[in-house]
């Protein structure tokens, strides 16, 4: 009985890799990806692959900081009444490393835009 399961489960794994298989082969297109159509028509600026600047990084490591603390700070103030003074240290331990974290990148430049 065990068997029967795992082969079904395999069936429907290979019946589901050949739908896919099938769908990409109906929905393939011979023209390479430049001569598509793009931006309604309009040439790109730059190549769909084009590597971003190392700024954008950065600031993409400030908003995962900053949405991080939300995500600390929002289930905190539920219980920080029924915590006490200890929970208040800590978030405010919490949040000066996030601090040192913004005037770090204040000064590497992350928050320049030009």
């Amino acid at each position: 009985m065990a068997y029967l399961c795992l082969l079904l489960l395999l069936g429907a794994a290979l019946l589901g890799v050949a739908a896919l298989y099938g769908g990409h082969r109906l929905t393939h297109h011979a023209l390479p990806a430049p001569e598509l159509p793009f931006l309604s028509g309009a040439l790109p600026p730059e190549h769909a692959l084009s590597r971003f600047h190392a700024r954008w990084y950065v600031a993409t490591l400030l908003f995962l900081a900053f949405d991080v603390e939300m995500l600390f700070m929002c289930p905190w103030t539920v219980v920080v009444a029924s915590e006490g003074l200890g929970s208040v240290v800590e978030m405010f331990g919490f949040l000066s490393v996030l601090l040192v974290g913004v005037l770090w990148a204040w000064r590497e430049g992350a928050l320049r835009w030009a």
